[in-house]
């Protein structure tokens, strides 16, 4: 797609027209869509002067949590309040009551809510903290069903009795709840963002818990440099095996990992360590469960998501919200409030944000880049405008929040404020970059990889929208797709990575190129980085949860990081590369620079030349040919020093490259860079140089 032509600097955001076109003057490309921006614009700013006037602001209106559900005043009387507009009567049941149907009705008002108070006794809530409810519901025919309340905050399951999953209300005593500690970090300059996932963070065969996370990984995460986690699968649902992805209950932290103390305990440890946590959050569908679930709730199938279907997800098996409706965005609204003010997360990443985006939800449709198909009939205006609301409402009420889109269709504006007709968000993922890698493994052979169009894929993005550049996350990482270290050398990785056995060629050309590929990716794909958790260090097997396809094993439901602290095996190697790679971007801060300038891809040579940050990166991806006096372009003059070296023997490396060695700039052209130096760069090794006087 053409990038953005920039904009003089004199002239001023406020300057640009306020209509929701602004972008067009920042990219004259989007031009002839001026009447779809101002249309999308225009209905996210009359959602939000509604709702200034019938909610008294954005604000407010985001505080579902507090009106609706279950809510304790300070006198300990509780005040139940649901929306069901399809239901004549409703009863609040539980242990509480013995499960009577009758004792505890409920008053409906003009706009479809129930509510009920149910008074203190003897100063104590009537409803013990943990116990199980449900709520009641008549319906227009006369049938009676049971729902868990639709904004409960924590649910649990047991298998031995059902699937499905038990209402409960949590209400523990001052003693029991935790409280913060420590203040949200400020926005980091540079995500470098690791995607983790609580349940498969231990080497056993189980579903690890919060309080394991937060002993465990949080340090972990801590030493090798990443400064964002990406927590998936938090919000509650039903099927472990669904990754997280078909959400049952939006308000409830999942209870398999523990309960929700801990994952406010967590967070705080994160945020005591400068670590920002960020959501995995899910407005793109929800589950199509009845029981424990969302769908159907007061009896329609259009409560909360579209009527027939239009409101389900084919591919998926899941139910697709409706996002033109007043109550439907309280919920979603509410929903994000309530993950950054109950449990303290700091931004969130948009799943599924392309099939919000299209009425085609993505499904059969490829995306050329031409413009046309991001401003056509097929865009869900609706969805796009509750976008356009969340990420304002963020923004404003939590200036260091971070949002992340998923999207793979490349919509231009997606990460451009509302006030110039953009979506909001922070950053996209470059999903891209890692099918871009796959695809080489996969068909090319060393010596026909493509170097310049390696660098055109880790460069093709959108000037001034800021994008996360990684080689593969957890999508890679699943059973029937491969990761990079897979891809490399899984024929011998169960039987040659032990450094007591031989140096094999497969062994050490895939550590080689794990290390180069994320290093490259790192330095000139985007401006954050993303990796999911153990394949740093090229975890050995794919990620598979327990399903009836296989027993119902947690044996690849695992991450076995203790691989990394044998120092026998050679995982340590890639290991300890991924934190020093992370330490340098922390000290140069290249992924909040100006995005790199390459002065050579050579296809012959198989080399790459970019500055970036002040720093020279230099990588040779021939299989064969190590390169003497190699003489590279450098803008800046100066006495350069190796600050970086994939062939270091901390790395399992061939120990090639001398760290001591000067390298002195001649002031004359090379590869349109002002000066030029000679380097060794031996094969499949990168080398970074910085100026001495920064080291």
């Amino acid at each position: 797609m053409p990038a953005i032509e920039t904009k003089p600097a004199a002239a001023a955001v406020e300057e640009l027209p306020q209509d929701g076109t602004g972008i067009t003057v920042i990219d004259p490309w989007l031009s002839p869509f001026k009447d779809a921006l101002k249309r999308r614009f225009a209905k996210s700013k009359e959602w939000i002067a509604k709702i200034e006037e019938t909610e008294g602001g954005l604000d407010k209106f985001s505080k579902g949590s507090e009106i609706f559900g279950l809510n304790v005043d300070k006198d300990n009387n509780i005040v139940y309040r649901e929306w069901a507009p399809n239901a004549t009567q409703a009863f609040l049941v539980g242990d509480f009551n013995d499960w009577n149907r009758e004792s505890h009705p409920m008053v409906k008002n003009d706009f479809g809510v129930f509510e009920i108070k149910v008074p203190a006794k003897n100063g104590e809530a009537q409803i013990p903290h943990n116990s199980k409810i449900k709520i009641s519901l008549i319906l227009p025919s006369g049938e009676r069903i049971d729902r868990l309340p639709a904004w409960i905050k924590y649910v649990t399951q047991d298998l031995s009795v059902s699937p499905a999953y038990d209402a409960r209300f949590w209400n523990p005593p001052a003693s029991e709840r935790y409280v913060a500690k420590h203040p949200r970090p400020k926005k980091p300059l540079s995500a470098r963002v690791y995607e983790a996932h609580v349940g498969i963070s231990t080497p056993d065969q189980r579903v690890a818990t919060y309080k394991e996370f937060t002993k465990n990984m949080l340090p972990r995460i801590k030493a090798l440099g990443y400064n964002v986690i990406q927590l998936m699968a938090v919000m509650e649902h039903a099927y472990y095996a669904s990754f997280g992805y078909q959400i049952n209950n939006f308000f409830a932290a999942s209870s398999r990992y523990g309960p929700p103390e801990d994952l406010r305990e967590l967070i705080d440890t994160a945020h005591s360590m400068g670590i920002v946590v960020l959501l995995d959050v899910v407005h793109s569908h929800a589950s199509k469960n009845v029981l424990d679930g969302i769908n159907e709730f007061d009896g329609t199938d259009h409560q909360y998501f579209h009527e027939g279907a239009k409101g389900r997800h084919d591919l998926w098996d899941s139910r697709l919200f409706n996002y033109g409706h007043h109550e439907v965005l309280r919920f979603l609204l509410s929903n994000l409030r309530f993950w950054m003010d109950e449990y303290g997360f700091d931004g969130f990443r948009f799943d599924g944000v392309t099939s919000m985006l299209y009425l085609h939800h993505g499904i059969g449709t490829g995306f050329s880049g031409g413009y046309h198909e991001y401003f056509g009939a097929d865009v869900d205006e609706e969805a796009v405008a509750y976008l356009m609301i969340a990420n304002e409402m963020l923004h404003q009420l939590y200036p260091e929040c971070i949002t992340i889109a998923e999207d793979v269709s490349g919509m231009p504006a997606l990460c451009v404020p509302m006030s110039l007709g953009g979506v909001g968000f922070d950053y996209r993922l470059a999903m891209a970059i890692p099918d871009m890698w796959i695809k080489i493994l996969k068909e090319k052979k060393d010596e026909d990889w493509d170097m310049s169009n390696i660098c055109w894929t880790l460069t093709n993005r959108r000037h001034g929208e800021k994008t996360i550049a990684y080689c593969e996350s957890h999508d890679q990482a699943l059973v029937g797709d491969k990761t990079l270290m897979m891809h490399l050398c899984d024929a011998e990785m169960y039987t040659n990575m032990s450094v007591l056995s031989p140096l094999t060629p497969v062994i050490d050309r895939g550590m080689a190129l794990h290390k180069m590929i994320r290093l490259l990716t790192h330095g000139l794909g985007g401006e954050g980085y993303l990796n999911f958790e153990g394949n740093e260090f090229g975890h050995p097997e794919w990620l598979d949860f327990p399903r009836e396809g296989n027993n119902n094993s947690f044996w690849y439901a695992r991450r076995q990081l203790n691989l990394t602290e044998d120092h026998l095996l050679r995982y340590q190697f890639l290991n300890n590369f991924d934190s020093a790679m992370n330490q340098l971007e922390a000290k140069y801060g290249w992924l909040h620079a100006n995005q790199a300038y390459i002065s050579l891809k050579n296809d012959s040579d198989k080399v790459i030349v970019f500055e970036r940050a002040g720093l020279l990166f230099i990588f040779n991806f021939h299989p064969t040919s190590s390169f003497t006096d190699y003489r590279v372009g450098v803008e800046q003059a100066g006495t350069y020093k190796v600050v970086l070296s994939s062939d270091d023997e901390e790395f399992g490396g061939h120990k090639r490259v001398a760290h001591d060695t000067r390298f002195f700039t001649t002031p004359m052209k090379w590869n349109e860079r002002s000066n030029w130096t000679h380097v060794y760069v031996p094969s499949r090794t990168a080398i970074v140089l910085a100026l001495e006087s920064t080291i």
